[in-house]
């Protein structure tokens, strides 16, 4: 890999600001002062140093965000702010995205990333990658609405039926709270299945993704890298591991 496309991917400037870096005397390979930024390295093997502060090579990035209402799930909103707002910017020439969605008012687990492979593999239903969402909803849920949504059911404005979600009820009133797990992400998919059961949602908050669990002590709009268990588990579970 050319030195000058490494150190760019990393936002360390254009080619043309490094080769002025270069000309500084301040990039080193190997504790040797570099004269030509254009020459290859090999990121795994090679010690490259800016500054005097070894640099280490990031091909993809994994942040968890723990979403909170008002944000859009996109990289670009002419009107609403975007989850990317709230990125540090020292993340922010990574070109993220979100994978998948969650809808402006809802909270919670959101993976942002830049490997589009992976964000395919998780979002996709041929995958069956499970997504966890705990809701609270205006009416009394039952067993009934178990049932229903196990079973599946042909919401307005789709062709197809929905594949099998499990529905938890973790309290009954007149306003009922659950967990409710889906493989799939259609459009206020959620939303709508409990207003097809005649219920409004009042508040809707991804807890996890495969094997990705919400960290409790991320405060609404914190952000963080993975884990590397975290994100080996993931890229398992996207290979349909």
């Amino acid at each position: 890999m050319r030195l000058d496309k490494m150190l760019a991917h990393l936002g360390f400037g254009t080619r043309s600001q490094l080769k002025k870096l270069v000309r500084e005397g301040v990039v080193m390979v190997n504790g040797e002062v570099v004269t030509d930024s254009s020459i290859h390295v090999d990121p795994e093997e090679d010690v490259i140093q800016v500054w005097e502060e070894e640099v280490k090579y990031i091909q993809h990035l994994y942040l968890m965000l723990n979403k909170p209402a008002g944000y859009i799930s996109a990289t670009y909103d002419p009107v609403d702010s975007t989850v990317l707002d709230l990125v540090p910017k020292e993340y922010a020439h990574f070109n993220l995205f979100p994978v998948g969605r969650l809808d402006k008012d809802a909270v919670g687990l959101l993976l942002l990333t830049n490997d589009g492979k992976l964000a395919h593999r998780l979002t996709s239903p041929r995958h069956h990658v499970p997504k966890r969402y705990f809701v609270r909803v205006e009416g009394r849920v039952t067993e009934r609405e178990a049932r229903k949504f196990a079973e599946g059911f042909r919401l307005d404005g789709e062709e197809d039926i929905t594949l099998p979600a499990q529905l938890v009820i973790l309290s009954q009133g007149d306003v009922s709270e659950a967990e409710v797990t889906i493989t799939e992400g259609k459009y206020h998919q959620i939303k709508r299945m409990f207003q097809a059961c005649g219920m409004k949602v009042l508040y809707l908050k991804r807890i996890s993704m495969g094997p990705l669990r919400l960290d409790p002590h991320l405060e609404e709009g914190e952000i963080r890298p993975l884990t590397e268990d975290e994100m080996n588990d993931l890229r398992e579970a996207a290979s349909g591991g």
